[in-house]
């Protein structure tokens, strides 16, 4: 371009500039604050400011990261967001969301300085903090080691954390009282993920927090999480435990809205009853999912259930053995009166599933309905509110076909039955490849509407059809 030619694109109004330029990665936001003197303006008046420190890592994914890698792009991250948020200085654009993701280290604390500056000058709608751990490194020893170093950055920063609306925090071991402190520096605090962190083996976690909306505890080894005083939680994740018993206790949490628990049972595993557990709660949404492994759900009457289950209108049952009967569903029919959407996924997964010795080795139970007493419905047992049934690993046989019309008989107003294949894994081969031929639908659909009079219409999706 000739010294005299006009750079149209830095002519260009502030706000088209702004809008064009956050649609960028930060790394190349930055690069071009040295286009010209007119770009240089343009990062300080970024509304949304996200760094991440796997836009520093080696880009040849197919070579297991190093430790030497993990330091290098940890080192990139803090420079890349002192250079970000230093340019801002002075600025009088509202930073919406602040969203930094880094690996724990030495270095996190001058990130975490550089991000407790900002908002002490700055106006900062929104911060996320999302703390990684080096891969494959979560036995109790390494534990130890990044609890030390978290505390260190918590004791370093506690300004920024203060600030906080967001924690991912994952493979931690901290001391008693840290948890407490935790919550009562992080006021602000909308979002936390703990992922294998902890107080201990079977340790007693207590949660209050006058803002937390959502909680998610991942690979737990926690005896019990109480939930003693949440009053703005709205969902509550627990993915695989290994407490023998109930995973949680639920105090105040008037505004719990969804429940969500994933977990591998053993031998040795309580089978939970869910009016019990969720007792002084009226949940909308509930998804349980069993991993391919033994049901760790007790069914229960309507009488237990319905003052929990008065307001569920979604459940989803996911991850059911093939080797299971699936009458016992029908005891979330019975208890919850105004449900609209029941979806069940039955499949053996080979990516979750444990095979040959470890089973024994980790006491899986080799009877995936043992446990389970169902008692059977009344003859004339009619549900009024249920308009999809969504069935993902349907195969045709017959308790296949049987449990779908069992459905369609119950409730009186279903709409749609949706049948999927095995919806297939990315790390295994799905064994049902292809999708359903038109001698297969009309049979299957002869069979579940042998001797009904229900007017549901039964769809059959191709793989990865929603609708």
């Amino acid at each position: 371009m000739l010294d005299s030619e006009a750079d149209r694109l830095s002519e260009l109004p502030d706000d088209v500039l702004l809008n064009i330029v956050e649609r960028l990665d930060i790394t190349d936001v930055a690069r071009t604050a040295t286009l010209s003197r007119r770009w240089k303006q343009i990062p300080a008046m970024l509304s949304k400011i996200i760094l991440t420190v796997r836009s520093f890592e080696p880009k040849h994914r197919w070579r297991k990261l190093t430790s030497h890698d993990i330091v290098r792009a940890n080192t990139r991250m803090v420079k890349a967001t002192r250079s970000i948020l230093e340019s801002r200085t002075g600025s009088l654009y509202t930073i919406q969301l602040m969203s930094m993701q880094f690996y724990l280290g030495d270095d996190s604390i001058f990130i975490g300085q550089t991000v407790a500056n900002t908002i002490g000058t700055q106006k900062v709608a929104s911060v996320e903090f999302t703390i990684l751990t080096e891969p494959g490194k979560n036995c109790t020893s390494n534990m130890l080691t990044y609890g030390k170093q978290f505390m260190s950055f918590f004791d370093s920063c506690p300004n920024a954390f203060g600030g906080l609306a967001y924690l991912w925090l994952e493979n931690v071991r901290l001391s008693e009282s840290y948890f407490p402190k935790i919550f009562g520096i992080c006021k602000q605090l909308e979002f936390l993920h703990l992922w294998q962190c902890d107080t201990g083996h079977l340790s007693l976690l207590e949660v209050q927090h006058p803002q937390l909306s959502e909680l998610v505890i991942s690979c737990s080894s926690h005896q019990r999480v109480d939930l003693k005083w949440v009053p703005k939680l709205k969902v509550v994740k627990f993915n695989v435990f290994e407490s023998p018993d109930d995973p949680f206790s639920l105090g105040y949490v008037p505004l719990l809205q969804t429940v969500s628990i994933i977990n591998t049972a053993l031998s040795g595993h309580k089978m939970l009853k869910l009016s019990e557990l969720l007792r002084k709660t009226a949940i909308s949404n509930l998804h349980l999912n069993f991993k391919s492994e033994k049901i760790w759900v007790k069914p229960e009457g309507r009488k237990q259930l319905l003052p929990v289950f008065h307001k569920l209108s979604l459940v989803n049952l996911f991850n059911i053995s093939e080797e299971c009967d699936l009458t016992w569903t029908m005891f979330i029919l019975q208890g919850a009166p105004i449900l609209k959407k029941l979806r069940i996924m039955v499949r053996d997964h080979l990516c979750d599933m444990i095979k040959g010795k470890r089973r024994y080795l980790y006491d899986f139970s080799e009877e995936k309905d043992k446990g389970l007493e169902c008692e059977p419905s009344a003859p004339d047992f009619k549900h009024h509110n249920l308009a999809e049934l969504r069935f993902y690993g349907f195969q045709a046989e017959d308790k296949f076909v049987r449990y779908v019309r069992n459905v369609m008989e119950a409730a009186v107003n279903l709409e749609a039955v949706y049948l999927h294949k095995d919806p297939g894994c990315e790390k295994c081969e799905p064994r049902l490849r292809n999708d359903w031929t038109t001698t297969e639908t009309l049979l299957i659909r002869d069979k579940i509407n042998m001797g009904s009079w229900s007017n549901a219409g039964i769809h059959f999706l191709r793989r990865g059809q929603e609708y």
